[in-house]
């Protein structure tokens, strides 16, 4: 396997660089805060079984406790409704989980404005200068937002109007995922939709057009200044739950340096 090989020798050589994407997971993972009448996931926990005690002397572990869709994670198709009918995590594609990765940076114009929408002219201008999007890769939206992640009230950044995010406009997450031929769209937001999607038309277009369309969401990314405009191969890991609408998941990405 000549390929594996050299592959192999790179990463040991420092010139395929693996970078981490993942959020860790703990109690202060900022999950998403959904209004009343809304039912909302349960923040991350553990619960001890043993730790080197008469419970079990000779080793530790414990019972997770969290969410589908904590930190770091993946929104297979039946997630949303659009997509009900489609696959669950556990029968996503492995090919659609190792796959070329696009970023689009706008951290610049999101530092200004937390409200920023991506407009399909911003992906056509990338385009301009990086080429088209991949096809069977990931479009990987670097707004800056994981700066705040280790503070949940600046993460969600809500208001009396509801939160503030940047994000993807409706008819770009219509048009990204009917006539282009990415495969998911990953984010370093709690969602990937914007925090003011849920009064857009439809609401939560990525949720909707995305998952409807049989591809994938990745939410809470971390470290995507680590990463070129193009080049890099994304990793995802989820956990492969029967029926399940999504998972926490690792992701990394190789870099060739």
């Amino acid at each position: 396997m000549p390929l594996l090989r050299d592959l192999l020798t790179a990463v040991a050589e420092n010139r395929v660089e693996i970078v981490d994407l993942t959020a860790p997971l703990s109690p202060r993972t900022p999950i998403l805060r959904l209004p009343e009448p809304f039912a909302n996931t349960i923040p991350f926990s553990l619960e001890q079984i043993s730790r080197y005690d008469e419970a079990g002397p000779g080793w530790y572990w414990n019972n997770i406790h969290t969410g589908e869709h904590t930190g770091t994670h993946v929104d297979a198709p039946v997630h949303w409704v659009s997509g009900k009918d489609g696959a669950d995590v556990s029968r996503l594609e492995l090919r659609q989980l190792v796959a070329p990765a696009a970023v689009l940076d706008v951290s610049e114009r999101a530092a200004a404005d937390p409200d920023l929408l991506v407009e399909i002219d911003d992906v056509r201008a990338w385009e301009s200068a990086n080429g088209p999007m991949p096809a069977g890769g990931w479009l990987l939206l670097r707004t800056g937002w994981d700066e705040r992640s280790e503070d949940a009230e600046r993460f969600l950044n809500a208001d009396e109007n509801g939160p503030h995010s940047p994000g993807i406009s409706a008819e770009c997450a219509r048009w990204l995922a009917e006539e282009t031929p990415v495969v998911g769209l990953g984010v370093e937001t709690v969602g990937t939709d914007a925090g003011a999607a849920h009064g857009f038309e439809p609401a939560f277009p990525c949720h909707h057009y995305f998952l409807g369309a049989g591809k994938l969401g990745l939410t809470q990314l971390r470290n995507l200044a680590r990463l070129p405009a193009t080049g890099a191969v994304l990793v995802v890991s989820p956990l492969p739950i029967v029926g399940g609408s999504g998972s926490p998941a690792r992701v990394y990405a190789l870099v060739e340096r």
